[in-house]
């Protein structure tokens, strides 16, 4: 993935010209366990950082997915309806939740990049 930037809740936002994809991290579907339902934005839905944008529901708990940027989602990902698992075995490809046109692209600036995120995880499993 280009451009890869990571929250502190554990998503993930990728973009790539003027899309941007949004998903949880490995950390993320490892923590929740058995992923059974996933709830995703329909496209023309806006979304603002830092706000619910979508649901995954596992065997242990329910948990927000925030949207890492404000924008405008272009697209939901309708295939982890049937296949909410998919979030479980391919977290940062094809189990991302939804696509969107970012409103201020300085916004993800912010974020933390791979390394960043990497030593942010080493701190929270000391």
């Amino acid at each position: 993935m280009t451009n890869v930037r990571y929250t502190k809740d554990h998503e993930w936002i990728s973009v790539d010209d003027d899309v941007a994809t949004v998903g949880i991290t490995d950390y993320a579907q490892s923590q929740l366990g058995d992923i059974v339902f996933v709830e995703v934005p329909e496209g023309g839905k806006s979304v603002s950082k830092g706000v619910e944008a979508a649901v995954v529901e596992s065997v242990k708990a329910a948990s927000e997915v925030y949207a890492p940027a404000t924008g405008t989602v272009t697209e939901g990902n309708g295939a982890l309806g049937d296949a909410p698992d998919t979030v479980n075995t391919d977290p940062a490809g094809e189990g991302w939740f939804f696509k969107m046109t970012l409103a201020d692209a300085a916004e993800i600036d912010g974020l933390m990049d791979q390394a960043a995120y990497d030593t942010y995880l080493k701190e929270l499993d000391a």
